[in-house]
This record gives structure tokens, sequence and C-alpha cells, in this order.
């Protein structure tokens, strides 16, 4: 089954990247930078931190059901 995480939106204004996060989780999230590899870094940690995130309360909560059987 695919489903979709994120969308992402990257633009370039004057001298500066601004890049978009969109996903059902975290909502909009918005990110600058001067350097195109940065901004990537960025939002790619940000991307990680949140799967992380997830899969950790994912792991909690069929814990937590195994417990209750």
């Amino acid at each position: 089954m695919e489903e979709v995480l994120y969308n992402i939106e990257i633009h370039k204004k004057a001298d500066n990247f601004l890049g978009k996060i969109y996903s059902d989780v975290d909502g909009i999230k918005e990110f600058n930078n001067k350097k195109i590899d940065a901004l990537l870094r960025d939002m790619i940690f940000d991307m990680q931190l949140a799967l992380d995130e997830f899969s950790n309360r994912t792991a909690e909560f069929a814990e937590g059901i195994e417990e209750i059987k």
C-alpha cells in the first residue's frame, strides 16, 4: 500500500531558499537558508525526527496492547 507522508516545496527568493514541508501529522513547516544543501539538510533532519518519534510511539502502543492481553 502506498501512502504519502510529506509534500515538499522549495522556492528561491532573491538570495534565500524557502522550503515547506506539508504533512497530516505536523501540518506545515517552513525552513529558510541561503544555501540549498543546508536547507535540504534541515528539512531531512526534521522529517527523520518526526518519523523516529512516530515509530517510537507506535512501538510503545504495540507493547501496551501486548501487556493487556
